[in-house]
């Protein structure tokens, strides 16, 4: 199976665009972010003429996600167990009340066979936290430690799930992953952001591209970042210890920026022999 992740920045904007990464990268599953639409608004016509099937979630024109697949969609989830929202004016001294539930994260099961059980990916928009101390700050990690805590409790239920956590995670994991680390602020590369993302290792995930590939996959529209290469690594695959162990390689689409319409992020690409 050859899974991609991707945040598009516009579904409407850029559908063409996805269909020719679907081709050129010959991909089963495509997960998108930030797809910006209602489901009524989302183009389906150009993924079903490509051959493949659609699920999304989206309930105005921010946040969204879908997933792309033709090998099958199984099951499918607008939410992980426990995801809270968001509240406008939640305190921000370290605490963080729930509010309604955004379109950041939708679950399905691909691949599925009468000798496999299929891989269960979910494509994940992590909320972006806006500065250190925001109440959006404190929703993100919040945001994080939940599905952390959700998808631990899958490990311990099958350990042999395989189970693909793929998107915009929205954290600089290390210095390494950003060409300035003064450039943000101090955003995504805060310590309780970088731990929230390692936790998912300590709870027996494993990311899967970063042994495989270096690279960029976020550069802003402003100040000739891309034609610079000032970015980011913020876009990740995290893999159950089932499905790490059938990687065979990962690769990041660079070229994706290049041209007139580009989405800020490029495709994430992993290959799996199941």
């Amino acid at each position: 199976m050859k899974l991609a992740t991707w945040n598009i920045n516009s579904v409407r904007a850029r559908a063409d665009r996805a269909v020719e990464v679907l081709a050129r990268h010959d991909l089963d599953v495509l997960a998108l972010q930030e797809i910006k639409c209602k489901p009524e608004q989302f183009p389906l016509e150009p993924f079903r003429e490509a051959g493949y099937e659609v699920a999304l979630h989206g309930l105005n024109q921010w946040n969204g996600v879908a997933i792309v697949s033709r090998v099958g969609l199984e099951g499918v989830r607008t939410a992980f167990p426990g995801q809270p929202g968001f509240a406008k004016g939640a305190p921000s001294e370290g605490l963080f009340i729930a509010g309604d539930v955004e379109a950041r994260a939708l679950g399905t099961t691909c691949g599925s066979t009468g000798l496999s059980s299929g891989v269960e990916v979910w494509s994940l928009y992590v909320p972006n936290g806006r500065a250190v101390g925001d109440p959006h700050y404190h929703y993100k990690l919040a945001w994080l430690a939940a599905l952390k805590d959700a998808m631990a409790a899958r490990l311990v239920e099958d350990p042999e799930a395989k189970i693909a956590l793929v998107g915009d995670w929205n954290v600089i994991p290390t210095d390494a992953d950003v060409w300035d680390t003064s450039a943000t602020g101090g955003l995504y590369l805060s310590e309780p952001e970088r731990e929230a993302f390692f936790a998912f290792e300590q709870a027996g995930f494993v990311e899967v591209t970063r042994g495989r590939v270096t690279n960029y996959t976020f550069w802003d529209y402003q100040q000739l970042r891309f034609p610079k290469n000032e970015g980011m690594r913020i876009d990740y695959i995290y893999a159950s210890p089932a499905l790490a162990g059938t990687v065979t390689s990962a690769a990041i689409d660079r070229d994706e920026r290049k041209g007139k319409g580009a989405s800020d992020h490029v495709p994430v690409i992993v290959e799996f022999a199941l």
